[in-house]
């Protein structure tokens, strides 16, 4: 018994902080919120249009900002108090939410509301992303950062298994509009939980201040620091080339297995348990630094690669197991290792480096998909992920 509960506390060490349960707890019911309007709006445009090109239109219009601003919201992470920055854009999040669903439950959206919103979106998290990053190590200090961020991947692996399902039956019995009501009902969750924290219990970082040429500051700091280039360069490979797999996965499963519609909930259902397995697993024994990161790009390319030479539905089920917990692990060791390796005044630029990797991504996988062949587009990432070390 006492080995077990040593291992349950290993496992969850980051939550004995008052402030990290406060702020996971708010977490919890916002990520699910965020995974029914992704839903809901997808079929949003679908009704609005027939188009599953018109899916792929607002999709960019969300990520675009990422991969043009992302750069600069790491500086303003690095400028201003990050709980407070969190505050204001969580609350322009619920508002994007809260007149999307209003118009949709009056009946009155049209596509370019939707356009104009998704791209609001994607504007907020541009500046969003790195200040919660990097507000991590503020909450849980550097002894339990790996746990903190592999915890908030275990939760983001949950909510993104859970928030479809609870959309599904939202829209059935009550229609889209309510998907965004409560999604914007779920950012007073994250909100609160911020505002409830203790600040005097805060490791909080000196603030940059304002000065010109910041950014190309924190891209020299990256380049002369080993221990930051080598994670941000296998971060932007494996993002661009590997982290959109699941842009094939549902052609993979129709055309190559011929598996349906069911067949593709159960390669994204199994690759949603590997990423939970995964994220405990390294929230109870993993490390950070350069080598474990390549170990981890290495196994997440040979299980790419395994996958897509799967010959059958089962075996592609197992691979993806692995895939999805290798993905979780390189995630959180890659987060964990830049942020304990970066000087306090760096956390948030020391991303940048790699935020537009993301958002190419399914662009390429489309593009490679169309003129090569399914499993040549699944394989041939996963053997070049695995040669990024």
């Amino acid at each position: 018994m006492t080995a077990l509960s040593d291992l349950r506390g290993q496992t969850f060490a980051a939550m004995r902080g008052a402030n990290f349960r406060r702020y996971i707890s708010g977490q919890a019911v916002s990520l699910v919120g965020t995974w029914m309007q992704t839903v809901a709006q997808s079929w949003l445009v679908l009704e609005l249009t027939g188009s599953g090109t018109a899916i792929g239109v607002v999709l960019a219009l969300q990520t675009v900002p990422m991969l043009l601003l992302g750069p600069y919201g790491g500086v303003v992470a690095d400028r201003v108090d990050k709980r407070k920055l969190m505050i204001g854009l969580q609350t322009m999040m619920g508002l994007q939410a809260l007149v999307l669903g209003l118009l949709t439950v009056t009946g009155t959206v049209q596509l370019w509301h939707v356009w104009v919103l998704a791209t609001l979106l994607g504007l907020n998290q541009c500046f969003e992303n790195p200040a919660r990053q990097s507000f991590m190590l503020e909450m849980v200090g550097p002894d339990d950062l790996r746990n903190a961020v592999s915890l908030q991947s275990v939760l983001a692996s949950c909510s993104r298994m859970i928030g479809p399902a609870v959309a599904g039956l939202v829209i059935a019995a009550g229609g889209l509009g309510v998907c965004f009501l409560l999604n914007a009902a779920s950012f007073v969750a994250v909100v609160a939980s911020l505002l409830r924290l203790d600040v005097s219990q805060l490791n909080l970082s000196p603030q940059a201040g304002r000065a010109r040429g910041q950014l190309r500051e924190g891209l020299a700091y990256v380049r002369r620091s080993p221990d930051l280039a080598v994670p941000l360069l296998m971060m932007a490979l494996v993002g661009c080339l590997a982290f959109e797999f699941q842009v094939v996965l549902p052609v993979v499963a129709e055309h190559v297995l011929t598996a349906g519609a069911g067949g593709y909930g159960f390669l994204t259902a199994a690759m949603g348990a590997g990423s939970v397995v995964g994220g405990l697993v390294i929230a109870t024994w993993g490390r950070t630094g350069v080598k474990p990161l390549v170990v981890t790009a290495l196994a997440f390319g040979v299980a790419m690669a395994a996958a897509a030479a799967a010959p059958n539905l089962g075996l592609m089920i197992a691979a993806m197991v692995l895939v999805g917990g290798l993905s979780a692990s390189f995630t959180a060791t890659t987060n964990s290792s830049l942020q304990l390796a970066s000087a306090p005044t760096m956390r948030g630029r020391a991303r940048c480096g790699a935020a537009g990797a993301w958002p190419q991504s399914r662009a390429r996988s489309g593009r490679h998909d169309r003129r090569r062949g399914r499993r040549v587009t699944a394989g041939t990432l996963g053997s070049v992920v695995a040669s990024s070390r």
